[in-house]
């Protein structure tokens, strides 16, 4: 007689949802945390996109660096013609360039 298979069925489509959310909500804090702290450049960020950041508005990643906040981020990213709610994902290759050149030549963006 053959062992009877077990299988898991999977979870729920919403509970899988839940699942991913929380983990790019976590991937995002930390990242955020390890920019504050010096030890991730935004820039690095900007260049790479990884998929956790994909959705993450180009303002609040601008926004979890030292000393900066809705004010210097939006003046910033104004003089770039580019709106602070833009997706990260969705920028354009020249877009994420001209951004991340820009913080470079002006020494920001980078831990320390």
């Amino acid at each position: 007689m053959p062992a009877a298979s077990t299988v898991v069925p999977a979870p729920p489509q919403h509970m899988q949802a839940l699942a991913h959310a929380n983990r790019v909500r976590l991937a995002r804090a930390s990242l955020k945390r390890n920019i504050l702290g010096g030890q991730l450049a935004a820039v690095d960020v900007i260049r790479a996109c990884p998929s956790e950041v994909e959705t993450m508005t180009v303002g609040e990643l601008l926004r979890s660096q030292r000393r900066w906040g809705r004010t210097r981020a939006r003046k910033f990213l104004s003089s770039l013609a580019l709106n602070e709610n833009r997706e990260l994902g969705r920028l354009t290759d020249r877009q994420r360039n001209v951004l991340a050149a820009e913080l470079e030549t002006k020494g920001i963006g980078h831990p320390g």
